[in-house]
């Protein structure tokens, strides 16, 4: 006997009664992009009742060989990591931080004492945008590009010919433990390492999440607990 459990992220169906603290009114990522593409072909998620959630373009309503159903997080916040949490057993009762004005100056301060490197950015970006806004001054000068997103996230971008990934990787642990030490509740640290020449940077498959440990007992405790194998 085996559960598997599969998240596929950012396939929102219908916005939750806290989107306007995001700016998500008339979110449905589900039924829009199958609008936007003229049509999903879904065939066995059809049969397990996906069409019954809403009207999906190609996705037919018919009698279901599985359970379905739309859920409502419990937990404050909209990011990944809350989500996962919450399927694995854990509400929060407070949310992570989020940066929408880019993160405290006193905070930048003390990362760049930490790594000795200084920070360029420190505002909330599209990842492949701002590598391309701010790659040849990070070449230039080795500073490290910081940014965040809608997400409660602390990213950092460096080009693994300027910054080596294992050095890139420390630096994120410092950053880690310095947003923990200095009480900031931030659901991950992500190493963003890129390569190639301006314009045209592409990241690398070395990405690397530094995350928040849970808050608590996860289903997957409970299950380590009692002798069940995760």
């Amino acid at each position: 006997m085996r559960v598997i459990t599969i998240v596929l992220d950012s396939v929102g169906i219908g916005e939750l009664p806290d989107a306007h603290l995001y700016g998500d009114e008339g979110s449905n990522t589900l039924v829009n992009t199958a609008r936007a593409v003229g049509g999903l072909n879904l065939p066995n998620l059809a049969k397990m009742g996906l069409g019954n959630l809403d009207e999906i373009l190609g996705v037919p309503k018919m009698p279901a060989i599985g359970a379905y159903g739309i859920m409502m997080e419990k937990s404050p916040g909209k990011d990944s990591t809350t989500g996962h949490w919450e399927l694995a057993g854990i509400v929060l009762k407070k949310p992570f931080d989020l940066f929408p004005n880019g993160f405290p100056k006193e905070l930048i301060e003390e990362f760049e004492r930490r790594t000795n490197r200084k920070v360029l950015g420190n505002k909330p970006a599209s990842g492949t945008e701002i590598i391309k806004e701010l790659g040849l001054e990070h070449e230039r000068t080795g500073a490290l590009i910081v940014y965040t997103s809608a997400d409660s996230v602390f990213q950092i971008a460096a080009k693994e010919e300027i910054v080596p990934v294992e050095e890139l990787y420390r630096y994120c642990e410092i950053a880690r433990g310095l947003l923990d030490e200095m009480g900031f509740k931030v659901a991950r640290v992500i190493a963003r390492p890129f390569t190639g020449e301006w314009p045209n940077y592409v990241r690398t498959a070395r990405r690397h999440d530094f995350s928040l440990p849970p808050e608590g007992h996860t289903l997957l405790d409970v299950l380590t607990d009692n002798g069940i194998a995760v």
